[in-house]
């Protein structure tokens, strides 16, 4: 069966992006190991899952990569990937994907996600779209959460897991150390419940 795996960059004391969405806190931080590990990581994927932000985001990036803007082999590997993947957006008002193999769901997203778990592929990832991670975790969705520990502190901002009662057990299977100071853990859902309620960014 196909996995949902989140893969998202948080500080370490849990933001995933600035008080007003700002991410320039780990482009610093990020190297050509770490693109060449990502890079691996999108081998075992082939479908993209995003929110509206994150997707309009992207989509005025990835399709102009080049050799210029991407001057690594592993760098064009992953832009490559990141154009020809299928790309799943989640939103009740975008009309239109502008990106290459883009479709878009407005509802009924458990019973597609379960849907497309059952189909055959490989797995599906989310990158960014913290409101989609929130939305998966409360409906048990996730199966593994990939966290890329950024040894910076933001002390404010917009957090990853906003819930107060967090309803996902978690089991570590490994981790990944670089020498930027950056340590991705691997952890597995064990078990989550489920909601009723779903809310679609965007």
């Amino acid at each position: 069966m196909r996995k949902v795996i989140v893969s998202m960059n948080v500080t370490l004391d849990g933001f995933m992006a600035g008080a007003n969405g700002t991410l320039d806190w780990h482009f610093p931080l990020w190297n050509d190991e770490m693109t060449s590990h990502i890079a691996d990581q999108l081998q075992t994927v082939d479908t993209i899952l995003l929110g509206r932000m994150s997707y309009q985001v992207m989509a005025q990036y990835w399709p102009y990569a080049d050799c210029y803007t991407m001057p690594s082999p592993a760098q064009m590997d992953f832009a490559s990937r990141m154009n020809n993947y299928t790309k799943i957006v989640f939103s009740r008002t975008l009309r239109k994907g502008s990106w290459k193999n883009t479709h878009i769901i407005r509802s009924r997203i458990k019973e597609q996600i379960l849907e497309m778990k059952q189909q055959p592929g490989r797995d599906m990832i989310i990158f960014g779209s913290g409101s989609i991670v929130q939305t998966f975790t409360r409906l048990g969705l996730v199966d593994e959460y990939r966290l890329w520990v950024h040894p910076v502190i933001l002390q404010n901002g917009m957090p990853l897991f906003r819930d107060k009662r967090p309803n996902a057990q978690l089991q570590l299977l490994k981790t990944k150390a670089f020498s930027t100071g950056v340590v991705v853990l691997y952890y597995q859902a064990m078990a989550q419940k489920t909601a009723n309620n779903l809310y679609i960014a965007g």
